[in-house]
């Protein structure tokens, strides 16, 4: 539940090692997401359709057992604490990563992509945490600091990826990345503090006594939240679709010659570098002017650097392009998570912020799996002009499916 009488040192705190531990994650996937169509064309002989069809499922395995398992540890956090949910993702994927770089055949890593996906989540959880224990003013900054913490993990990882796969072999990426997993859940373990203290239910006598299944349906219930989760899925769709592909399309833009790897790795994390300047400044603006307004720009700046990612020549081009797509995600996923937090009742945190993972998930199963189909069907460059139309959707949905959100960003409503 949140806490606004937690101390200041406490949260503070918390938000510094969550941070760091943010950002071990974030550099941890990102050093072998981007190489896995890579890893899938190393363990045998495929047409372009069958590679781009077998590394949308591989990507996708993941989050599709990720959007089924999330909202059930949400609700067993929220009665069990963040913490315990720290622990459990950060000891579960350190293992599957491991035992990822032992496979002989894509079959083998489908199945450990979902093994992954039950025990996914360390972010959300950590969001979950500071936004419980944050004051609701300093909501939007705190997450927004925080999500730069996988930001800049993001930012780091597929560089270091792209040098060990150059230098050592794809392979190697997996066992570094549990490595760093297992100092995520030491660091969760011995530096992350809560004091947890589970919402008490109404008595069981009340007709009205909230369940966690009744508690859910009345968030879910709620027209604006599920707007905003159902964002969070659309933007994920379009970004999720492009993963599977980008060092694809880096690949052919150099006309497969030169070191891919690194030069896809660096792509891949440009991104990064302007997410991290512009989220925490956005999210100071959306708490002193409002989240929505952050939000509709992001969507039209989203709409604009996708496009022509479809129309490059090189990969310069491209680089600035995906440099530009950093300041739009910056304004997306951390003040759709604002909005989430000022919204949601204080007792379901956790709840939502697993909701969201949920639906962020969904996303990224459909983005992954579709996205390679258009990739086989039409070409690489047809994929950023999808994302380019889902940006617009997605601006659509919330310019007149909740126009509360343009006209006065709500602060602490909550759902009836």
């Amino acid at each position: 539940m949140t806490d606004t009488t937690t101390p200041k040192a406490l949260w503070r705190r918390n938000l510094h090692i969550l941070w760091f531990c943010s950002f071990i994650v974030g550099m941890a996937f990102s050093e072998i997401v981007p190489f896995l169509s890579l890893y899938v064309n190393s363990m045998g002989t495929f047409t372009k359709a069958q590679l781009t069809t077998y590394s949308g499922i591989v990507y996708a395995a993941n989050f599709l057992v990720g959007a089924v398992t999330a909202p059930l540890w949400g609700m067993l956090a929220d009665h069990t604490g963040r913490k315990l949910m720290l622990l459990r993702t950060s000891l579960g994927i350190a293992i599957a990563m491991g035992l990822m770089g032992l496979v002989t055949n894509v079959w083998q890593l489908v199945g450990l992509r979902a093994l992954q996906g039950l025990f996914s989540g360390y972010i959300p959880t950590a969001q979950a945490l500071i936004a419980s224990q944050v004051p609701r003013e300093h909501s939007g900054a705190a997450l927004s600091t925080l999500m730069t913490g996988g930001t800049s993990g993001n930012l780091l990882g597929p560089v270091i990826g792209g040098v060990l796969a150059q230098f050592f072999s794809i392979r190697m990426t997996f066992f570094v990345t549990a490595g760093l997993l297992l100092i995520t859940f030491l660091l969760s373990l011995f530096c992350v503090h809560e004091d947890f203290q589970p919402v008490k239910p109404e008595p069981a006598t009340s007709a009205n006594a909230p369940t966690p299944v009744s508690s859910t349906k009345r968030l879910l219930g709620s027209r604006l939240i599920f707007i905003l989760l159902s964002s969070t899925m659309i933007v994920q769709f379009g970004n999720s679709s492009i993963t599977p592909i980008i060092s694809l399309y880096v690949k052919q833009l150099m006309h497969n010659v030169g070191p891919i790897t690194i030069v896809s790795g660096i792509v891949v994390a440009l991104p990064g570098i302007s997410n991290i300047l512009a989220a925490p400044r956005f999210g100071q603006y959306g708490d002193q002017h409002g989240s929505g307004k952050v939000l509709i720009a992001g969507y039209i700046l989203g709409a604009l650097v996708y496009f022509p990612q479809g129309f490059v020549t090189g990969v310069v081009m491209l680089g600035i392009l995906r440099f530009l797509v950093g300041f739009a995600d910056g304004a997306l996923f951390p003040e759709i998570q604002t909005l989430l937090t000022k919204n949601a009742p204080a007792s379901l945190t956790a709840t939502v912020f697993s909701w969201n993972q949920s639906f962020y998930s969904v996303g990224s199963t459909l983005g992954a799996v579709i996205g390679g189909l258009i990739a086989a069907v039409f070409n690489y460059n047809a994929v950023f002009i999808f994302t380019a139309l889902l940006m617009l959707s997605n601006f659509a949905l919330i310019w007149w499916g909740a126009p509360e959100i343009r006209r006065n960003s709500p602060k602490t409503s909550q759902p009836k």
